[in-house]
């Protein structure tokens, strides 16, 4: 499926948001995602189906210092 993530294209084999995120090896407790513009709880990603050519934002919070 292709799919524009951080503004970039990509092609990955999945269905949801849970599966886009972790396509990524990010840590799900300091990612925040946005799919077309709306932040996208990260209670429902395993339940957020993913299609061609959706727009998404992952932010991956990193601590230091």
């Amino acid at each position: 499926m292709n799919l524009l993530i951080n503004g970039e294209p990509y092609h990955l084999d999945v269905r949801t948001l849970k599966e886009v995120v972790s396509s990524f090896g990010l840590q799900e407790g300091l990612v925040v995602t946005e799919i077309d513009g709306t932040i996208i709880d990260r209670s429902k990603w395993a339940n957020t189906n993913v299609e061609e050519g959706m727009k998404i934002e992952l932010v991956h919070f990193v601590g230091g210092g």
